[in-house]
């Protein structure tokens, strides 16, 4: 009777012992199940969400982004933004090459939706290459669908000047503010020149059409000729724009904005230069003068000491005759007295110029 009391108990604790060896099963087996639940679950909602899209992502591929530390999410959304649009040559692996990559998934899945709907000519490849190169591939798309315009040039915030300074033939300071229209052009969009080129560009033409101009009031009268010029010197050579067309949004006179009447003012202005100039045109020729008529009389001056020279030749003449015997002693008193009477007449007919000689 002990001996089946002791088999009884004995067995009961053998029962007991393994159906507690079962509860720690099942209890670890639950846990197991619901942290692979949960572990699952965040996969769930998306891998449905793209299924329901008809986009192909499968759920080992989530796994798989989700251990690559790829943002789900990003991936998902963009998928069925172009499958929606009906960009279907774009991978999830493609996807997350670009995210890993360090690109903006969603600006270049809505630039080449946007490019697609404009019929654009954008591969995915130069679509990312433009955004790993720190272009706004997004913006050059809408730029391309809707041109924009670009003040040239734009206010300088040192100065607060927004127009361009240039000046004509005739000497006359000019004011222009100009505005050129552009579209992105995608196959240039990398390494190609930005605003800033284009800008420039424009501003440099502007301002040799303006310089090159005979008179300030052909610029005023035809300020179209300025633009059409600018706009035939290929200003989009070499950058990442297509230029529309340039036009001159104002032109007008340096300094007399607020005058009423700005022909009188520069013609008072032109009449006031015309007369400094005739001025110092005078005073030029006085110069000359001056200079010219100090030259005669030094040639004066010299003319009469070749005459003094030639006089002072005329007793050693003299002399030489007497040597040679050629002229006697009453053909030199004879000259004497020839020469005291031409001084006395010329004394008596009052010429000052032979007293002073014969001073």
């Amino acid at each position: 009777m002990i001996a089946e009391t002791q088999l009884m108990v004995e067995t009961q604790r053998m029962v007991a012992q393994q159906t507690g060896y079962w509860w720690v099963l099942g209890v670890v087996l639950g846990l197991g199940a619901l942290i692979l639940f949960l572990v699952l679950f965040q996969f769930i909602g998306l891998w449905l969400q793209a299924y329901m899209s008809n986009a192909s992502v499968r759920f080992t591929d989530l796994v798989g982004m989700r251990l690559r530390k790829v943002h789900l999410s990003t991936i998902v959304t963009s998928k069925i933004q172009l499958v929606k649009a009906g960009v279907h040559d774009i991978d999830t692996t493609d996807l997350e090459s670009h995210y890993l990559a360090g690109g903006r998934v969603l600006a270049v899945c809505g630039a080449m939706i946007r490019a697609n709907r404009a019929a654009i000519d954008l591969d995915w490849r130069k679509a990312c290459a433009i955004d790993l190169a720190g272009r706004d591939i997004l913006d050059a798309v809408n730029t391309s669908v809707n041109p924009k315009v670009i003040d040239c040039p734009g206010i300088d915030p040192r100065t607060g000047n927004d127009k361009l300074d240039a000046v004509a033939k005739d000497g006359v300071r000019l004011l222009a503010k100009g505005r050129v229209t552009v579209r992105t052009n995608i196959a240039q969009l990398i390494g190609g020149a930005t605003e800033e080129t284009v800008v420039a560009r424009v501003g440099q033409a502007v301002v040799s059409a303006i310089g090159s101009a005979d008179s300030y009031k052909d610029v005023l009268e035809n300020p179209d000729h300025i633009a059409k010029r600018a706009l035939a010197s290929g200003l989009d050579s070499g950058t990442a724009f297509e230029i529309l067309s340039v036009d001159i949004a104002d032109v007008s006179v340096a300094g007399v904005e607020r005058e009423a009447n700005v022909g009188a003012m520069l013609q008072a202005e032109q009449a006031e230069a015309d007369k400094r100039r005739f001025q110092a045109e005078a005073e030029k020729r006085a110069a000359m003068a001056r200079a010219q008529e100090a030259e005669m009389r030094a040639r004066v001056e010299e003319n009469k000491a070749k005459v003094v020279a030639a006089e002072a030749e005329v007793p050693l003449a003299i002399a030489e005759a007497f040597r040679n015997g050629n002229l006697g002693i009453m053909d030199y008193y004879r000259l004497g007295n020839i020469k005291a009477d031409t001084s006395m007449r010329k004394s008596i007919g009052g010429d000052d110029d032979s007293k002073k000689s014969d001073v």
